[in-house]
């Protein structure tokens, strides 16, 4: 069993600090009976790859957990493949950077998110590779998979067999950890230790910040906590919490808002959705009268997939005009998208690392300078009424600003580029903190 970091780009050296291990040294410990090894395959400046493996015995699983294995208790996958014995075998190895508590002078980076590609298996789970993807992708992470070269002819990815998992991303190591501690048993579908209340914390402390709002929250409680009397605790719980965001509504009022003012605006033939993921705002744009082409541009391609078959489906109405899907980012300039009438980033910008947004707001007013412009975020003011503390509404949010740091920002890049700025809110409004959503449209001056 097996897991690989590999991390490039400025300061990834310091993972190091965070793992507290020397990358000089092999880390070697005998956990019980079982060998735990970690070591650098690469460590520089700007590229750091380090596995970790654990080799259990088996006899000494078989001593302990005699008579639970479905054939013999020798003849069993439990040596092989990741699960919950991999975690905990690998906790104290691990126990630094999942704590987040390296040495003082470091301990700054624990919440600095990097670019990291994690590889860990073999997972032997009877979950598919899309149900798979869908315990990761939300987490931000692009989801890859690996089989063995064998000369079987059935397909593997429709059976239940061991794939290692392929994960990249840019996020902190401390929640890449605590995630796969989380959903590598949910994976297995096994715990080999006795499920009480203490589970329930566990999965508050690793889970903070990006398991309540997770989209399969509910199958991975159940599949963590196994047993209705367990489970119902933490409903039980949940119900007395603050009410979470209503995200689906809270999207529909977004989309309805943009739409309104798209329809006011005198000059709407060419429109582009930035970041238009699975196509829900361009299809509505699609119905929208005057608009006679529209851009849905899209880094991911499982996405723009989903986006084509939506849009699939409307073309049976004679009136939806069919946004045409393009492969693009923010940061790579298309001359395609020069002199729109409208472009539109809807909830886009906070997925963003915050000291890249300059750049791309140079992109869009100076570049492709179209007539207008729409942008959306969260406030982060309102994130007071959905009890969320200091955590973001989404764990790959990259930061959330407040209504006057948003503002700012925006006016000074209208200045800087010579639009007209005004602002508004999109959902419930709160007498102190405002609506959950702002909006803020660039309009271009007239040059005389």
């Amino acid at each position: 069993m097996q897991l690989s970091i590999q991390a490039t780009g400025k300061h990834v050296d310091v993972l190091s600090y965070l793992l507290a291990k020397n990358p000089n040294n092999i880390y070697e410990r005998n956990e019980n009976g079982h060998l735990v090894r970690m070591f650098f395959n690469r460590f520089e400046a700007e590229h750091v790859d380090v596995t970790f493996f654990v080799t259990p015995d088996p006899i000494e699983l078989s001593r302990n957990n005699a008579g639970q294995y479905d054939i013999t208790s020798y003849i069993n996958d439990r040596e092989f493949a990741v699960s919950s014995i991999f975690c905990s075998l690998l906790r104290t190895a691990l126990g630094t950077a999942l704590n987040g508590k390296p040495k003082p002078e470091y301990a700054e980076w624990v919440n600095h998110s990097f670019p990291l590609t994690i590889s860990v298996g073999p997972i032997a789970s009877a979950l598919s590779d899309d149900a798979i993807r869908d315990l990761f992708e939300p987490l931000g992470y692009k989801v890859g998979f690996a089989y063995s070269e064998a000369g079987y002819d059935f397909d593997l990815t429709k059976k239940q067999s061991a794939r290692m998992l392929q994960l990249s991303g840019v996020t902190t190591l401390q929640s890449a950890l605590r995630q796969l501690y989380v959903l590598i048993p949910v994976m297995d579908n096994y715990k080999h230790y006795f499920i009480d209340q203490k589970e329930i914390e566990k999965l508050k402390r690793y889970g903070e910040g990006w398991l309540d709002d997770h989209p399969e929250r509910t199958f991975i409680l159940k599949q963590a906590l196994r047993f209705k009397e367990v489970y119902s605790l933490v409903e039980e719980k949940a119900a007395t919490k603050a009410p979470k965001v209503d995200r689906q509504r809270l999207n529909n009022l977004r989309y309805e808002a943009i739409i309104e003012k798209v329809s006011a605006l005198p000059e709407r033939r060419v429109v582009i959705d930035m970041g238009a993921g699975e196509g829900k705002l361009a299809s509505r744009l699609g119905f929208v009268p005057g608009i006679e082409m529209i851009y849905a541009v899209e880094p991911s391609e499982r996405e723009r997939l989903k986006a084509l078959k939506r849009y699939e489906k409307n073309t049976e109405d004679k009136t939806f005009n069919q946004p045409i899907s393009m492969f693009g980012s923010l940061f790579y300039v298309d001359d395609r998208l020069r002199g729109a009438d409208v472009l539109i980033l809807c909830e886009v910008i906070e997925h963003i690392d915050e000291d890249r947004i300059p750049k791309m707001m140079a992109t869009l007013l100076d570049t492709y300078r179209p007539k207008s412009l729409f942008v959306t975020t969260p406030n982060r003011e309102y994130n007071e009424v959905y009890g969320l503390d200091s955590s973001y509404r989404h764990p790959d949010h990259r930061f959330e600003w407040t209504r006057s740091e948003f503002m700012s920002f925006c006016e000074a890049q209208a200045e800087l580029f010579g639009y007209a700025c005004a602002f508004s809110g999109i959902g419930d409004s709160h007498p102190t903190f405002g609506e959950p959503t702002q909006l803020a449209e660039f309009t271009r001056k007239q040059v005389l």
